[in-house]
Formats: structure tokens, C-alpha cells, sequence
């Protein structure tokens, strides 16, 4: 199979592997998506893949915010006080970004735009804020600062400058809709992969058993973490690599994070799955641990160098990993 995962994206599959799983790809999002799917006709497969491509370059159009008239771009125009009209999915995505953003206590949080702006340079390397400048993006940081309305569809902001990213959900977001499409065709034994970072498992692609997903060693790809079988369920992940470029985005701490190489998350969506993997970046191991105790369908995984001699890396999980064969 031939490997589209980026450095700092460590979910993988072993679909391809399986006989008779029809397998298309499409770059969005900066990112290559793939769908594996079992279906008797390969045409009716491939118009299916199709459409749900279709859907997701739509989706990308509403998300971008390097598009100029992209719901993101005019909502991080947006004057104080005024009312913007976002399509369903803007709005439903946002409204996710929300419901998490209070979840985690901020730790996941779409407006964190000019925090990445303060901290990080155009190819993502480190440079250091002056305080000034640190203390106004923090001003224009938080989702407390989005008012959603959810009989209009329109939002408004309350601070002047809030910028607003989906990139931490979005990918994720575009595999449950690619999902939905696959749905609408009448094709539910499928896994969709979006671009190594989120991945969705919908019916297994045999009676009994799930799709064959791995996570990897971030410190080297060819070593295999874990080994499941994913069935109704996804998984997200986020890493370290390619350099610090996850902001924690809570007052009092703003700034890229350190220590952990990768985390993952299972969830019962991929919108979920894709924002938690990020979140578990910047949360405590007890924050993460709490968070799995008051949601029991998600599960969470992190690594971390090990400053003991004898070991490169320490991993830690929390929540439910049945049926996961773990290799260290």
C-alpha cells in the first residue's frame, strides 16, 4: 500500500490488503483521502467515491480560509457586531469546534489563528513574540468570542481580529460527510482515511470483523504501535514532527507545546476523533485521563520521549482499547 501519511499524521491502514476492498483517492485539503470499499459493482463504487469526493471539495470551498470568499475567510473579516449568514456546514463544524472547546476547557480551540500567527513563521518554525504582541493575540483568542445562531445560521464576533482555522477538525469533519454521501448510495461497508490524520471505520468489510488500522511509531514508521480492528468507529491522530506547531490556546499558557511526540483518539466520529487527537496534545495526563472517565466512547493514547536511558519512548492510554493488540 502505497504510504500518503505526513510526518506529524501517524494513523495508518492495512486495507489495501484486502481482496476484493475497491480503493480511490482525492487530494483536498492539502491532504490525500482515500475510501476503501466493498461493493459488487466497481463502477457503481466508483461513482459513489465520486460524489463523495464531490462533497468534499465543496466542503474545502466553505472551509479554507486561503479562499477569498470561503465562509472562514469572511468570518475572519467580520467587523464587531455584524451578522454573518455561513452555509449548513460552516455552522455545523463551528458549532462542533464549540461543544469541544468547552469539553476540553479550551484546550481544542478554532480561533486560535493569531496565536499561530504570534508564534510561528510562514513554514511553521518557531520565532518568539514580544510580550506585547503575545498578550493581543491572546485578546483575540477564544470561542467565548463566537456567537452562534442556530435558527438563522449566522454568527457574529465580539472581539475585533478573531481568526479562525478549522484545520484541527476539519479533515475530520470531511470524512464524516464523505461518510454520509457513501451512506446515501446504499454503501456502508467502507473505511475513509483523510489524509493520515482522521480516519472512519463504517461497517467491517466481512460479517465479524472490523477494518485493519495501525498506529505508528512516529520515531519510526515502519514500527508498528498498535493493531485494530475498527468497525463503526473512529480514530484521529496528531504529532510533533515536522516542528512545534500545536498552540495550547488556554489563557496562561499560550504557547507551542512540548514533550509528547503524538497522541491519538478513538471516537465515535471523525470530526471528534480529529479535534481530541489535538486537544491530547496540549492536555495534562490527567486532564486527558478525566476526560475519558466523563466520555466513555473515546479512548486516547500519547508518546513521549522517555529521558530514562533505556528507553526512547513512554506510552500511555486511557480509556476503553478492547480488542487492540499493542506491540510495546
Amino acid at each position: 500500500m502505497k504510504d500518503f501519511r505526513s510526518q506529524s499524521d501517524p494513523v495508518g491502514n492495512d486495507a489495501a490488503s484486502l481482496a476484493g476492498a475497491h480503493h480511490f483517492s482525492h487530494e483536498a485539503m492539502a491532504a490525500v483521502f482515500e475510501i476503501y470499499v466493498v461493493c459488487d459493482k466497481g463502477t457503481y463504487a466508483r461513482q459513489a467515491a465520486q460524489a463523495a469526493f464531490e462533497e468534499l471539495d465543496h466542503l474545502e470551498q466553505d472551509f479554507s480560509r486561503f479562499v477569498g470568499n470561503s465562509d472562514v475567510s469572511r468570518l475572519n473579516q467580520l467587523a464587531v457586531g455584524e451578522e454573518l449568514s455561513l452555509g449548513l456546514d460552516t455552522f455545523e463544524c463551528l458549532a462542533a469546534a464549540e461543544k469541544l472547546w468547552k469539553q476540553t476547557n479550551g484546550a481544542f480551540d478554532v480561533t486560535v489563528g493569531a496565536l499561530y500567527r504570534c508564534w510561528l513563521n510562514e513554514d511553521k518554525t518557531l520565532r518568539r513574540p514580544s510580550p506585547e504582541d503575545l498578550a493581543l493575540a491572546i485578546e483575540k483568542t477564544g470561542m467565548d468570542k463566537l456567537i452562534l445562531n442556530p435558527q438563522r445560521y449566522t454568527s457574529k464576533v465580539t472581539t475585533k481580529g478573531v481568526q479562525f482555522d478549522l484545520g484541527g477538525i476539519g479533515k475530520g469533519y470531511g470524512v464524516d460527510l464523505m461518510a454520509r454521501v457513501l451512506a446515501e448510495w446504499k454503501l456502508t461497508k467502507a473505511l475513509i482515511h483523510g489524509g493520515g490524520s482522521s480516519l472512519l471505520a463504517m461497517d467491517g468489510p466481512s460479517d465479524g470483523k472490523g477494518w485493519p488500522v495501525t498506529f505508528s511509531n512516529p520515531l519510526d514508521r515502519t514500527e508498528k504501535l498498535v493493531r485494530l480492528e475498527l468497525a463503526h468507529r473512529a480514530a484521529g491522530g496528531s504529532g510533533l514532527e515536522q516542528g512545534r506547531h500545536i498552540i495550547d490556546p488556554r489563557p496562561g499558557k499560550a504557547r507551542p507545546v512540548g514533550g509528547k511526540l503524538a497522541s491519538w483518539s478513538l471516537a465515535s466520529d471523525a470530526a471528534t476523533a480529529d479535534a481530541l487527537s489535538t486537544a491530547f496534545m496540549v492536555m495534562s495526563d490527567k486532564e486527558i485521563e478525566q476526560y475519558c472517565k466523563k466520555h466513555p466512547d473515546v479512548a486516547a493514547m500519547t508518546i513521549r520521549r522517555q529521558e530514562k536511558a533505556d528507553s526512547r519512548m513512554e506510552i500511555r492510554r486511557w480509556g476503553d482499547w478492547s480488542g487492540a493488540a499493542f506491540v510495546r
